[in-house]
């Protein structure tokens, strides 16, 4: 992994010891929620927002504000764990559990991280063709360039790539502050939206279901704790609640700022397409008719944040694909061959002809398959005081992480069995 510089090592030490503070001594610490927030935007969400708002208007707004809250426990676990261990997810995995679950987990996530990429990758493709009149597979070759070319900075040190993948994020924050500028949102509608759960039909049930249970990303609980073990040179226990303090602030604000996006893109595919296009699926449909309804103006940004979302959460998967093979196997990969490796399928199932979209769903549901692994891993390994020691998480929070994983688990079942074709007598109607 990449690491930081001798001056901000010094920086971050001066802050730890008391030295130094103020809200620029905090900046030294940010930067591994910033990174992990992008898997909360990729193009996977893209489709299923757009669905939300179109079909239903404000009403599932409640729903991306659940998962939102659900996902800033887990990326705080997982920074916690990072913090406190010195070692990531993967790794932890690696030295606690029997070698055959080593294997069966380690196989699991790489097949979650290619399905990662898959989906991030089509959606920078699809954004550039889209935006420039490509073919899907040009899009996907300069998709392929652009990514390998920002991964190259992640080898001088943290800071670079925090920077590159915060600026993406914040062309994504941009773009859809204008797309709810620009459209006409009703925001009391919004504000009922965001606090009255309501389920109106079984379909509403579905997207919901799509909302949360892909929401918590199995690639970004492994990486959050990588990115979190060795930025500090913490000395004592006194260092480390500062770090951790510093960190769930973090979190709570990357996530608050990736929950707002996704909020956004719901507000504004209800403010478009629900009264008289409330069949609007999918992400080339979305374009084409958010062009007559909103201007070229508002379809450019839509494209521009795609684009964004589809690098910068293509580079993040990567990186998290590289240390969960680190972690696992003890083994290190070029970065060239991790790239070649998650991006191989994706080529393959765009030269075969495949719905681009349909590869965004059949992404979703891998990922539905393998996020159980991490997420019960992390609650294991942060409720062991002999791994944690005095930083073990007390019994309400365990208790919480503890709901908050069947209830994703749970709804990742229900989103499985129905693409599956199970019967789920609660959904019919």
């Amino acid at each position: 992994m990449p690491s930081l510089t001798d001056r901000t090592k010094q920086g971050i030490a001066s802050v730890l010891s008391g030295d130094r503070g103020g809200w620029r001594a905090r900046l030294l610490f940010a930067g591994p929620a910033i990174i992990a927030s992008v898997a909360y935007m990729d193009p996977g969400n893209y489709a299923t927002n757009i669905q939300a708002g179109a079909g239903y208007g404000y009403t599932l707004l409640w729903v991306v504000l659940l998962a939102n809250l659900i996902a800033m426990l887990f990326q705080a676990l997982s920074a916690r764990l990072g913090i406190v261990t010195g070692k990531n997810l993967a790794e932890l995995s690696r030295d606690n559990f029997p070698r055959p679950v080593v294997w069966i987990m380690w196989a699991i996530s790489e097949v979650a991280a290619m399905a990662t990429d898959l989906a991030e990758f089509l959606g920078g493709a699809i954004g550039l063709a889209l935006l420039f009149d490509l073919p899907l597979m040009v899009g996907m070759i300069i998709t392929a360039i652009v990514t390998y070319a920002i991964l190259i900075f992640e080898g001088k040190g943290f800071r670079p790539m925090e920077l590159i993948i915060g600026a993406l994020v914040g062309v994504i924050g941009l773009c859809y502050l204008a797309e709810i500028i620009i459209a006409p949102i009703d925001w009391g509608g919004a504000a009922m939206g965001m606090i009255t759960p309501e389920l109106p039909d079984a379909a509403a049930l579905t997207i919901a279901v799509g909302i949360i249970g892909a929401t918590v990303m199995p690639h970004a609980i492994y990486l959050h704790s990588g990115l979190t073990q060795s930025r500090a040179n913490v000395r004592n226990a006194a260092e480390r609640r500062r770090v951790l303090k510093f960190s769930n602030t973090e979190v709570v604000v990357a996530l608050a700022v990736a929950g707002m996006v996704n909020m956004a893109m719901v507000m504004m595919a209800a403010s478009a397409f629900h009264l008289g296009h409330s069949d609007v699926a999918e992400i080339e449909t979305a374009y084409h008719t958010l062009t007559p309804l909103l201007g070229a103006a508002a379809a450019g940004m839509f494209l521009a944040s795609l684009i964004a979302s589809g690098i910068s959460s293509s580079v993040v998967g990567t990186m998290a694909g590289q240390m969960i093979m680190q972690g696992f196997l003890h083994f290190h990969v070029p970065i060239w061959i991790r790239r070649l490796v998650t991006m191989v399928p994706a080529f393959a199932v765009v030269a075969a002809g495949v719905n681009a979209t349909d590869a965004l769903v059949m992404s979703q549901v891998v990922l539905s398959i393998a996020l159980p692994v991490p997420m019960i891993a992390l609650i294991i390994f942060v409720s062991r005081r002999e791994i944690m020691g005095e930083f073990v998480i007390h019994p309400g929070l365990r208790l919480l992480a503890g709901v908050g994983a069947v209830a994703v688990l749970g709804l990742n079942f229900v989103l499985l069995a129905e693409f599956f074709g199970l019967s789920m007598p609660f959904l019919a109607g």
